[in-house]
């Protein structure tokens, strides 16, 4: 029930913003990630942990949960005024 309702968000926005923290991305937010990449949706990731994630030494993220946000047209903030900044100017 609530994978699906969570399906029919991604189905029904412009964008998905991911909060990419931890100490690697969460299972479920990646594969929300993958799916929204998949549907052609617009992705932000927004990472203010400073500990370093993904298997490459500076790595933000998992490259792979990298690649789909950088493909999507979207990009990683690492505050949310920034992030903001970047979808309000992608937005015009």
């Amino acid at each position: 029930m609530i994978g699906r309702a969570n399906q029919e968000m991604i189905d029904a926005a412009d964008t998905l913003v991911a909060v990419l923290d931890g100490v690697d991305v969460d299972s479920g937010t990646a594969s929300e990630i993958g799916y929204a990449f998949g549907g052609g949706k617009r992705i932000y990731g927004l990472r203010t942990d400073f500990r370093q994630s993904g298997e490459n030494e500076g790595a933000l993220v998992n490259l792979q949960v990298r690649y789909f946000i950088d493909a999507s047209g979207g990009t990683v903030a690492t505050n949310v005024d920034n992030l903001f900044a970047i979808m309000f100017s992608d937005a015009e």
